[in-house]
C-alpha cells in the first residue's frame, strides 16, 4: 500500500472541502482498502466521512424510506420498516458478503463497489478497466464469472453488489450532493455499462457524495423473491442472481412487474420489454420461460471455448434462475431456497 493523506471531516462541508484530485471517500473502506493492497487503487488523500450524520434510516414524504448512505448494511437489512415493506431488499442484502463485512460495509459504499475481474485485480497483467487501451485477456481467457449481457469488446466484467440488484427491482433513486449543489439520480442510470469507458462505473462525480438512497412507496412486500446462485454456499460473489417482484389484482392477473439479474452484467441489468411480458398475465411456469427468454436474447458468452474459463453455461443457469425466483415470488418465498438446486445443476454441468 502506498502513502496518502488522511483527513477525517466531521460534517457535510468539511467532507466536501477536502475532496479533490486523488482523493476519495472512505468508510466502512471494504472494497476501497482491498484495492489499495493490490495497488489497483492509489489515492493521494482519504477523506473520512464516518462522522458525517448520514446513518438514519427513517420515511419520506411520499411513502417510502431514505436510506442513508453510511447505515451499515447490516442495520440496513433487519431495520423493522426495511424488513416489513422491502423484503426483498433485507432477502438480498443478508445473501451478499459474510456478517463481518455486512457490519462494517456502508449503503453508499455498496454501490461504489468495483466491477469484479480476475484481470482487473491482477496488476500484472492488461486490464482496459485498470489502464484504458490495454487490452481485455478475459474475452479469451477466465471469463466463468462475467457477463453475458451489455458487454463491449473493452470489458466484460461484472457487478458484484446483491442489494444493488434488489435497488434496481426496487426502482429506487440515489441523492448526491457536492460544492455545486444536490441531484438525484434514477438508479437505472446510475451504473454505466462499460462501452469504450470501461474505466468508469458510475455516472456519480469524482467530488460527489451520496447522501442517501429513497425507495419508493411501492415495496412488493407479499409477491417478491431474491435467488443467489454461487458456486459454494459460504461468502461468494453470484454466478447469477435474480430479484424478482410483482403484485397481483383481483383477478390474479401480475401487475408492476419487476425482474433484476446480478452477476451478469457491468451493471443490475433490467429489460424492461421482458418485463412488460409478465404484465397482465396470470403467472405460471410458461409466462416467466417467456420473460426469461426475452431478457436472455442479447446475451454474448465469453472465455475459452469449451473450457473451464468460458461462462456459456450462464445463459441455461440464468434461465432457470429467473423462472425459479419468479415462482418463488408467487408463493411469497423470500429467501434462498433455490439455492440447493443451483448447487446440484453447476456440479452437474461444470466444464
Amino acid at each position: 500500500m502506498r502513502a496518502f493523506d488522511y483527513t477525517a471531516a466531521a460534517d457535510m462541508a468539511a467532507a466536501l472541502a477536502a475532496i479533490g484530485p486523488g482523493a476519495r471517500f472512505i468508510a466502512g473502506g471494504t472494497n476501497l482498502l482491498d484495492l489499495m493492497k493490490e495497488d489497483v487503487l492509489q489515492p493521494t488523500r482519504l477523506v473520512d466521512i464516518t462522522r458525517v450524520p448520514l446513518a438514519s434510516i427513517e420515511e419520506t414524504p411520499a411513502g417510502g424510506l431514505a436510506l442513508g448512505a453510511l447505515a451499515r448494511n447490516a442495520d440496513t437489512a433487519r431495520h423493522p420498516l426495511v424488513r416489513q415493506r422491502y423484503p426483498l431488499l433485507s432477502a438480498a442484502i443478508l445473501a451478499g458478503a459474510s456478517p463481518q463485512l455486512r457490519n462494517m460495509a456502508t449503503n453508499g459504499g455498496n454501490l461504489l463497489q468495483r466491477t469484479r475481474c480476475y484481470y482487473f485485480y491482477d496488476v500484472g497483467v492488461p486490464c482496459n478497466k485498470r489502464e484504458p487501451g490495454s487490452g481485455c485477456p478475459a474475452k479469451t481467457g477466465l471469463a466463468r464469472q462475467l457477463a453475458i449481457l451489455g458487454t463491449s469488446e473493452a470489458c466484460i466484467a461484472t457487478h458484484p453488489s446483491d442489494m444493488c440488484v434488489a435497488l434496481a427491482a426496487l426502482q429506487a433513486s440515489v441523492h448526491v450532493q457536492s460544492s455545486r449543489g444536490a441531484r438525484t439520480i434514477a438508479f437505472a442510470d446510475f451504473h454505466r455499462l462499460p462501452g469504450d469507458e470501461p474505466q468508469r462505473d458510475t455516472t456519480l462525480e469524482p467530488d460527489e457524495l451520496i447522501t442517501h438512497i429513497e425507495l419508493p412507496a411501492r415495496g412488493y412486500a407479499r409477491h417478491s423473491a431474491y435467488l443467489k446462485i454461487r458456486e459454494r454456499a459460504s461468502y461468494a460473489f453470484a454466478l447469477v442472481s435474480v430479484a424478482a417482484a410483482f403484485e397481483l389484482d383481483e383477478g390474479g392477473l401480475m401487475r408492476h412487474a419487476r425482474l433484476a439479474l446480478g452477476g451478469v452484467a457491468h451493471r443490475p441489468w433490467r429489460d424492461l420489454e421482458a418485463e412488460s411480458l409478465l404484465e397482465g398475465q396470470p403467472p405460471g411456469a410458461e409466462t416467466f420461460a417467456r420473460a426469461a427468454d426475452a431478457l436472455l436474447a442479447p446475451a454474448q458468452t465469453w472465455g475459452s471455448p469449451n473450457g473451464p474459463g468460458s461462462n456459456a453455461f450462464k445463459l441455461a443457469l440464468a434461465r432457470r434462475a429467473i423462472v425459479h425466483a419468479l415462482e418463488m415470488a408467487q408463493a411469497g418465498e423470500l429467501t434462498n431456497t433455490g439455492e440447493l438446486a443451483a448447487t446440484i445443476f453447476l456440479q452437474e454441468h461444470a466444464a
